[in-house]
């Protein structure tokens, strides 16, 4: 373990696995501190929208190279569906704000 922590492991997924370990530990952090740090709402949206795209990303990467139990196709099935919620997530909240400033609401208020 503290050799995928410090990025010295021979293994090609651990560094994958930690930086989306970190990752999700810098949103929940970020999502945590959000009124205290004084965040405009946009910035922290984005930061903690790429924060959630690194986590994603580095999981399936992390869980495409692991070579255990599960099968390759049942592997990349699940990988497959949790990149789709993730494209569909992010996609949903680009319209939603893409309405709301057409309207000329401000998003400040949710």
């Amino acid at each position: 373990m503290a050799d995928a922590l410090l990025f010295v492991s021979p293994t090609p997924f651990s560094p994958f696995g930690v930086i989306a370990m970190w990752a999700m530990f810098a949103a929940a952090l970020l999502a945590a501190l959000r009124r205290r740090l004084g965040l405009r709402p946009r910035t922290w949206r984005i930061a903690h929208k790429s924060l959630a795209a690194v986590v994603v990303v580095g999981s399936v990467v992390h869980s495409m190279l692991v070579e255990g139990t599960m099968e390759t196709m049942s592997k990349a099935a699940l990988c497959a569906l949790v990149l789709g919620a993730t494209i569909k997530v992010m996609a949903d909240l680009w319209m939603q704000r893409k309405r709301a400033m057409s309207r000329g609401e401000s998003l400040a208020r949710q």
